[in-house]
Formats: C-alpha cells, structure tokens, sequence
C-alpha cells in the first residue's frame, strides 16, 4: 500500500516536492537532474512530483506561482523552497543540511 502525500511529507525523512507542469520547459530541465539527485542520494530522501494542472488544491494550498517550484518537507514543516531549475549538488547539500 503507498503512503498519502499527507503521510510522507509529515515523515522523519525530508521530502523533495517537485511543483511542475507537463508545458514548463524549465520543468523538464529538472526531470534528470532529480533522477540523478535520487539515484545519488537513494534513502535518504523521499522526491515527489505534483503535476500543478492536475493538483490546483496543492498548487493552490503551497501558494505555487511559477514552475518549477521545489519544496523540502521534514516532520510537516517546510524546511525549504525555491522556484526555477536547482542544480542535483546543491539539492544534496540542502538535504544534508535537513537530514
């Protein structure tokens, strides 16, 4: 069975949110370098992608403005946002930051 949103952001593990739209250029920029953040990074953070066209009530809810718009959870809180394209390395140092 796979966790809620809900659960997994509320989690001890920070959570990369991903806010993207299928029609954003720099959105697809970001699609391999959160591959290879994943792969790099493997347990120790959870990633997400929400699709803001098909989420508006968390687009919404998260005051998303622009895409992409990246957001670390911990424990429910945000830990940490920033729109536009973030580079896999500084993704790694903010995680380790937070973990």
């Amino acid at each position: 069975m796979s966790k809620t949103f809900h659960e997994i952001i509320n989690s001890e593990t920070p959570t990369l949110v991903d806010f993207f739209a299928e029609w954003c250029g720099p959105c697809k920029m970001m699609k391999p370098i959160l591959s290879d953040f994943k792969n790099e990074i493997k347990d120790a953070a959870n990633v997400i992608k929400i699709d803001i066209d098909k989420n508006p009530s968390a687009a919404s809810k998260y005051q998303i403005q622009s895409v992409p718009t990246l957001l670390i959870f911990k424990n429910g809180e945000i830990k940490w946002r920033q729109s536009g394209v973030v580079p896999a390395h500084t993704l790694k140092e903010i995680i380790k930051k937070i973990a």
